[in-house]
């Protein structure tokens, strides 16, 4: 019998929709340490896979693994495999990494159908309405000049004006498929062919923030509110700054400018129940919004000496009971 056999029914209940166990990365996961903060918190935690809700007569189903984060060492203690009702549980937190595929799109859909004691984070309408690049553009004062396009000649005439851009998909995430071009790179050609998939494929193009060569700043949001944040910068000639692609975490300060961002997307955010949120900021510009499985959690509660875990999923219980009493 393992510790989880133990626990009483009467705990809160959190379920993770989220990637592989076996995926995560513990000493930099955002969920992982969610997780571990519900350990600490009493409550129930379960790991959900993608595609494994089901939904009968109108009441959603979960089917998911009991399962423990423990920190020494770093690990899962699993379960047995269980089904939850929509109404068994207490929150439930969206944390599968894009892209936004029929699987991903499906899971939103049914995660509509949920009963309102449920508190699922991030809404799962307002995850299908913001991409999380593409979205950002409307605050034309906030971003760098952009062009969304899979026409390769708008894009060389895009380069003819800036000169140094940066392309990225739009779909993508930690770094992945960015590349920094000029308009004399020999390979530019091959970089849109590919990136574009021959102009049937479009994808984001922005002048380039000379500012990158610093870093570029992670900002948590919960609610709208800022958390803190975390500067992100890459190590030799690699122009990514992600810590996915290699790139190293520090400290940094929130300034004035980044308060003005925050606070013209704030109302947009809470009016599409995004509750936690990751935006990157490059300089003085805004330059995407992460609202599927934002990370570096673990940094910020590192460099702030706060557990910035336990909050949110303090918050986030409190905020699921007074919605369901």
């Amino acid at each position: 019998m393992t510790v989880l056999d133990n626990l009483g029914r009467d705990s809160v209940r959190v379920v993770f929709l989220m990637d592989p166990l076996s995926q995560v990365e513990f000493s930099k996961d955002t969920t992982y340490q969610l997780m571990l903060a519900c350990d600490e918190l009493g409550y129930q935690t379960y790991y959900m896979a993608a595609g494994q809700i089901t939904l009968d007569q109108g009441v959603p189903f979960c089917s998911c693994y009991h399962v423990r984060a423990l920190s020494d060492p770093a690990s899962f203690e699993v379960g047995d495999k269980t089904v939850l009702s929509g109404a068994d549980i207490d929150v439930l937190f969206v944390r599968t990494e894009p892209p936004f595929s029929d699987r991903y799109l499906t899971d939103t859909w049914l995660l509509d159908l949920f009963p309102e004691s449920c508190r699922v984070v991030n809404r799962p309408s307002g995850i299908r309405s913001v991409n999380e690049k593409v979205w950002v553009t409307q605050f034309t004062d906030l971003v760098p000049s952009t062009l969304v396009t899979a026409d390769m000649h708008r894009i060389r005439a895009f380069i003819q004006i800036y000169n140094s851009v940066i392309i990225k998909p739009l779909n993508g995430f930690g770094g992945k498929g960015i590349f920094k071009v000029s308009l004399d790179d020999p390979n530019l050609g091959a970089i849109l062919e590919t990136v574009t998939k021959l102009g049937q494929q479009e994808v984001i193009v922005q002048d380039f923030i000379s500012q990158a060569s610093e870093g570029d700043k992670r900002i948590l949001l919960q609610d709208g509110e800022i958390l803190g944040a975390v500067l992100r910068h890459n190590s030799g000639p690699e122009h990514r700054n992600n810590l996915m692609a290699g790139g190293q975490a520090s400290p940094v300060d929130i300034t004035d400018r980044d308060r003005e961002i925050c606070k013209v997307i704030q109302p947009h955010l809470k009016a599409l129940g995004l509750y936690f949120v990751g935006i990157d900021v490059i300089g003085s510009y805004l330059i995407e919004v992460n609202v599927t499985s934002p990370t570096c959690l673990q940094e910020l509660n590192r460099f702030s000496s706060y557990r910035y875990d336990i909050q949110i999923m303090k918050d986030l219980v409190l905020s699921s009971s007074a919605l369901s009493a």
